[in-house]
This record gives structure tokens, sequence and C-alpha cells, in this order.
């Protein structure tokens, strides 16, 4: 995909200018001559139905938000990929002559670029050496997917310098994905990456998940009277790699007791018919998790079909039910190996009390854990809101968003 760059940022083109000249210079500085450098972004995502069920082949409802990653990057015939992050001291430089995962690599950016140039060469696509600086506004962290958006990115600029923008953005996404499953070393479903790589309000069904069935949603938020809230309580996502695994595999665990692999396959009414045999096999959380599944399963697509039908007051209803099953049975606001930081639980109910009554609609966002919620604000509410949740949580941590149209893009500048 191609775009100009007053269509991508539109009033905020000026704005954005001055990053893009900003990784013009920290490519000259890394890697020196930057005539004929393209420029590349990838936005971060909002997960906004589905919290947890496109790893058990469900139904997500996400969008592209107007934070990205940018690149400028240019080709080399060295066979070796540098790139240099304006956030890190570190350049990752990955000899292409090895696309055998490295154990010391695990869970570092290098990985997910070695790892993404194994699989693009495995699927018959060209891979080749470049440099590129980045610089990112999607913070790590933040629960808006700045790892899929730095994924997405690379396959991106692979595409564009080495394969003529053959790589479409599903396969881009599963590409991403690949990269962070197999050689990072999280396992993670493939909604983060999709919704950056194919941009703005987008339903996805996971049911295949090597074919996901895409429906553009066209909605306007701002028309509606509303603002995007996302607040960042600031919580760190080190270490919580198990608590994201255990959800995955407690759902497929119960899958397994009903004769599936995972639980889009298996019959939701087995599971109440056999609760007894099942909690015994496979523990309380697990059946909790898997009950959130299958309402949330349902309620992503209702929440779709709300939003297509320009109903607004049912999508927030939906927003508030899938937020509940979340806290109490999925069980993904806080982490039980830090019983002590319950930043998302406390964000949630500062926001209950604020805005209780008042229109407004919110859930845990993401993965959960620690990160960030989620908050659909009336505009009239909005500024008194921001500064009372940044009260507790700190300046600058309630960010107010647009959808972005475009996902994972060559920017023509």
């Amino acid at each position: 995909m191609k775009i100009t760059f007053d269509e991508l940022y539109g009033a905020a083109a000026a704005q954005q200018a001055s990053r893009y000249d900003s990784v013009v210079r920290g490519f000259e500085e890394y890697f020196g001559d930057s005539t004929g450098v393209s420029f590349f972004s990838a936005p971060g995502r909002t997960e906004v139905g589905g919290n947890h069920t496109d790893h058990n082949h469900g139904r997500v409802l996400a969008a592209a938000i107007n934070l990205d990653i940018i690149a400028a990057a240019k080709k080399t015939d060295t066979g070796v990929i540098r790139l240099k992050s304006a956030e890190y001291e570190k350049i990752d430089v990955i000899d292409l002559s090895n696309l055998e995962a490295v154990e010391s690599e695990r869970e570092t950016s290098a990985s997910v670029i070695r790892g993404i140039c194994a699989r693009c060469a495995a699927l018959g696509y060209k891979i080749g050496g470049f440099d590129a600086f980045t610089t990112t506004q999607v913070l790590k962290g933040s629960g808006l997917s700045s790892s899929a958006a730095f994924e997405v990115l690379v396959v991106t600029i692979l595409n564009h310098l080495y394969n003529e923008d053959t790589i479409d953005p599903v396969l881009n996404a599963q590409i991403s994905q690949y990269a962070e499953n197999v050689y990072f070393g999280k396992p993670s479903g493939l909604m983060d990456q999709t919704a950056s790589s194919v941009g703005g309000f987008t339903a996805i069904d996971f049911k295949d998940p090597t074919k996901p069935v895409l429906e553009k949603v066209d909605f306007d938020l701002d028309e509606a009277g509303y603002a995007l809230c996302i607040v960042d309580t600031g919580g760190n996502h080190a270490d919580l790699t198990g608590e994201y695994a255990a959800i995955p595999q407690e759902m497929k665990a119960v899958a397994a007791c009903l004769g599936g692999e995972v639980l889009r396959d298996v019959d939701e009414e087995k599971l109440y018919a056999n609760l007894a045999e099942i909690r015994a096999k496979t523990g309380d959380r697990a059946v909790l998790r898997a009950m959130h599944f299958f309402d949330d399963n349902r309620l992503a697509a209702e929440e779709a079909q709300a939003l297509k039908n320009g109903d607004f007051e049912l999508f927030k209803t939906l927003i508030l039910k899938s937020g509940r099953s979340s806290a109490e049975r999925l069980q993904n606001v806080f982490a039980v190996v830090n019983p002590a930081e319950q930043g998302l639980s406390l964000a949630l109910a500062v926001t209950e009390k604020l805005l209780a009554g008042k229109g407004a609609a919110w859930r845990v966002h993401g993965g959960g854990f620690a990160g960030t919620i989620q908050v659909f604000v009336p505009k009239a509410e909005v500024t008194v809101y921001k500064e009372a949740i940044e009260a507790v949580f700190g300046k600058d941590h309630c960010y107010i968003l647009s959808i972005r149209s475009a996902g994972g893009t060559q920017v023509l500048r």
C-alpha cells in the first residue's frame, strides 16, 4: 500500500513533518547518505471488542489509531538488516545468511526481524538487506500494540523494497504473528497485527485463522458525539508472558475436554452440561475463561452490528457487559504474580465513579494485567475526565485518539 503524506495525516500533517525530518537525521547519523530513502508507517491499534478471543479462533472488533511508528529505510546489497530505533540505544543487526531462531535473541526486536525474514523466505518472498531508522508514538506497554506495529512496519519495508508490494495486509499480519510466536516467544493471537496491517474499524472473524474474514465497519465516532480515551495506568508488562500464555492454554484445555483444539470448534452447551467434570480436569479459572470466550465472541459480533446500525446506545451497553466479563471471568485486570499492583482495577473503578450515569462505557483494553483501559467518553465530559484520571495516573496518561483508515503503508513524501 502507498499513501501520500497529506492523505495519511490530514490536518496533523504539519505537526508530523518534524517526525519525518527526525528519522532522516537519525538515518544519516547512523547509516550515512540518506539519498533515496523511502518512508513507511504502521499504526497502533485499539481492541474495541473481543478480549482474548482471537487465539481461540473467535471474533474481534478492532481499529487502527492515529499513533504510529515510522521509518526511513534504504535498500542495501550487504545481506544484512540494520535497524536503529530512536527510543533504544542498541542497533539491531541481522545477518540474513542465518534465518534460524537464535535463543539469545528471544524476546528482542532482533528476533522479530529474523523471524519475519525467515517466514517471508519460507513463503517464497524475497528478502534482502536494508538500513532503517525508526521512531514511534506507540509507546511500549501502552496497550496499543507497539510490538504489532513494529512487526507490520518491518514486513511493509520488505514488501516494498523487495517484493513490489505483493504481500497483502492479511498475509503481512500472519507473517508478523509467526515472528512473534515462534522467534520472539510470545503466544499472541492475530488480532493486533491484523488491525495494524489493515487499518480502519474492522470486524475480524478468525474461525479459519489462515483465512480470516474481514469486514470494514463504517462508523464516525466524532459524529456520534464521543471520543475514544485510552488511559495508561503505567503498569509494567515485564515478566507477564506467563500470565498471557495461561489464557489460551486454559481455554484450549477446556476445548480439549469437549473434543476440540480451540473453543470456537466446540459446543458451548456441552460446557455447561459437563461443568463438574471439566472443572475437575482443568480448574475453575479455565472454566470461567471459557465462559468468557463464548460470551465475548458473541458480543464482538453484536458490537460491530450495533455500529453498522448506528445504535451507539446498544454498543455502549455491550461494551460494559464485555468489560464485566473480562474482569470477573477472564480475570485479566491484574496479575496474580503481583497482586499489589492493580492499576487497571483502580482505573476502572475511578472511571465508573467519574462517569457513571453520564453516557460513557469502559472496559479493560488489550491483553490486560497491566497497561490500559478503554473509555468511550461524551465529548462534553472529555476535558474533566482527562484531568481527573490524570490526577491519579499522571500527566499525559490519557490519550484522546482518532481512527486511522490506513494500515501499514509506504508514505509518499
